[in-house]
């Protein structure tokens, strides 16, 4: 991805009507730049037109033809729109606690560069994971989370986030439940795994749930947090079958690869620019 030349990637959405896509591409064509990838999409309940387009700009001009584009959208259009350089890398942290197969995944997938941005910490409530953060280069910073110091931990935890400048928060098995005013304090997109189809198995020990009641089907959630628990945007899920052989164990093994790879997918989406939000639910180009 650095060795090909920055394009300019457009999310945009907002009441339909005739004649959109010819708009946005006449622009485009009308500035000089070459379409590379359209994808479109009409939820025909909500009347809403979606789309997400990526385009070539003389390398000189990629922040003019940026500005033009999000102006014309949003005025001419009355698109509600986000536009990026395909060059610019996010800065992300990433929030864990004990659990360690989240945590080397997604490390070792941005170390292969699968990732498009540069992970510059890890912030845990517990110490656990300090000795590998350190053997990937990674500052690790350790801020133990009670009930009673919980309100001093997160102010902690703030202040790392906005003097790390950081864009995206992803929590790769984090234990703890992020309060409404760190969500709103750090505004920026939060990403959690979750151990099941939610909300089904919520709470303490969902794979002994599970075998208890026999499913034949464990799952694992990506999405978007906010300050209903469980309750936000869904990005990606999948699911493995199950059989009467297999135990507890079993379930939690494949379990742990289903978070890792519905997680990581989740974050390759989102730092490909590939999402959008609206009305809680996410629609997500190839």
């Amino acid at each position: 991805m650095e060795d090909l030349k920055p394009s300019i990637i457009a999310l945009l959405y907002g009441p339909d009507r005739r004649g959109l896509v010819a708009r946005v591409a006449s622009w485009i064509f009308d500035q000089g730049g070459n379409i590379i990838h359209a994808d479109q999409h009409r939820d025909y309940e909500e009347k809403t037109f979606f789309q997400r387009v990526e385009w070539a700009a003389p390398e000189c001009e990629l922040n003019a033809h940026a500005e033009g584009f999000r102006r014309m959208a949003t005025e001419e259009l009355g698109m509600d729109v986000r536009v990026f350089r395909s060059d610019y890398r996010p800065r992300v942290a990433l929030m864990v606690s004990k659990t360690t197969h989240c945590f080397h995944d997604l490390i070792l997938r941005w170390q292969a560069s699968e990732f498009f941005c540069d992970i510059c910490c890890v912030i845990s409530n517990h110490p656990d994971l300090q000795e590998p953060a350190a053997s990937y280069g990674i500052p690790y910073f350790c801020v133990p989370v009670t009930p009673k110091n919980k309100s001093q931990a997160e102010a902690e935890q703030i202040k790392i986030l906005k003097d790390l400048r950081v864009e995206l928060v992803v929590l790769g098995r984090y234990m703890q439940i992020l309060s409404a005013d760190f969500l709103e304090a750090v505004n920026v997109p939060i990403i959690n795994i979750h151990h099941s189809f939610l909300p089904a198995f919520i709470g303490k020990n969902p794979y002994e749930q599970a075998y208890r009641h026999g499913v034949k089907l464990i799952g694992a959630t990506a999405h978007y947090v906010t300050p209903e628990l469980d309750q936000g945007p869904i990005i990606q899920q999948d699911v493995s079958r199950i059989g009467h052989r297999q135990d507890v164990p079993d379930l939690i093994r494949r379990g742990r690869d289903l978070e890792k790879q519905v997680l990581a997918q989740a974050v390759r989406w989102h730092l490909e620019n590939r999402i959008l939000v609206y009305n809680n639910k996410t629609v997500v180009f190839d």
